[in-house]
């Protein structure tokens, strides 16, 4: 058995992940890491065996992990690396940081990161799948970030290294984001905040927010610039593609798509890893099979479908 570095935070085999999940499935992860600060991190990335895999895991909102669990040491940011710090037009996030929380602590300050308010999951996830909403994307406004190489090398990165584009971007193997640089616009604070509770009651009111789900489950196809901002001319949605293949609230064990929205896959109670990827699955397949879209999943697929 590999020995791991010694290490000022939480490092625990055999972790379960299902509780940190959005979806409470999974199996566990060999490792589970969870580094005291960016010098915890650094140091145990440097003496780790380079043959050992890692994973960078965010609060899991976008995320199934196989029900047979992650060979990887899997790295989770915490109360260390959770900072928000407005410097003028500039928004420093660490990684942990929820983006509702950057969205509202900037809009204190008078700065305007609402489109980060809806969106679930802290900023490391964001900027690794530059998320977007309402016509934003963390493309627009991402300026730099700082990363732990999976060498153990800390480095800062600008934006136009990452190759941000729809739902992608591009990062060194085995790097952890650790933080993110915005330059974010200028704007009054009582209006932000309106705006944030307008989204809000415009997301509630359309999305299953009160079920357990990880965001959007398949990628809107066409329609999308290099920056992943949307063309409304050009775009088809995902959840219509869905509807006209009749996969509107189907059903495999407890998975289901949701009825509210059929872009929302959900466990209705009880679902396995197995049961949201096999529903997910044939609703690609009925979407093809109807229409001739292959559909792209948005959600994150990682681990082993079935423990050892």
């Amino acid at each position: 058995m590999t020995t791991l570095p010694p290490v000022r935070g939480t490092l625990t085999p055999h972790r379960p992940l299902a509780d940190l999940t959005w979806l409470r499935v999974g199996g566990p992860a060999d490792w589970l890491f969870q580094p005291a600060d960016e010098q915890d991190l650094a140091a145990f990335l440097a003496g780790l065996d380079p043959s050992v895999p890692v994973f960078p895991m965010g609060v899991g909102s976008n995320l199934i992990v196989r029900d047979g669990g992650i060979r990887a040491v899997v790295i989770r940011l915490g109360r260390g690396f959770n900072g928000i710090e407005v410097r003028g037009e500039r928004v420093i996030a660490g990684a942990a940081a929820l983006d509702a929380h950057v969205a509202r602590r900037a809009a204190e300050a008078g700065r305007d990161l609402t489109f980060l308010r809806t969106i679930p999951g802290s900023i490391g996830g964001a900027v690794r799948m530059n998320a977007g909403c309402y016509g934003h994307y963390v493309a627009d406004f991402l300026e730099e970030i700082r990363i732990v190489t999976r060498q153990g090398e800390v480095a800062v990165l600008p934006a136009s290294a990452l190759n941000l584009r729809y739902r992608q971007s591009e990062l060194p193997e085995g790097a952890v984001v650790v933080s993110a640089t915005f330059r974010a616009p200028e704007g009054d604070p009582a209006e932000l905040v309106a705006r944030m509770e307008d989204q809000l009651a415009k997301r509630d009111a359309s999305q299953p927010t009160k079920d357990r789900s990880a965001g959007s489950t398949f990628r809107n196809p066409l329609g999308r610039s290099s920056t992943g901002k949307a063309d409304d001319t050009d775009e088809l949605k995902a959840w219509k593609v869905i509807d006209d293949a009749g996969m509107r609230g189907a059903r495999i064990g407890g998975a289901q798509m949701s009825e509210k929205h059929s872009n929302f896959l959900i466990n209705a109670g009880g679902a396995t890893a197995a049961d949201l990827e096999n529903l997910g699955e044939e609703v690609r397949k009925r979407v093809f099979q109807h229409s001739g879209i292959t559909l792209e999943w948005e959600i994150m697929r990682v681990g082993e479908p079935t423990a050892k």
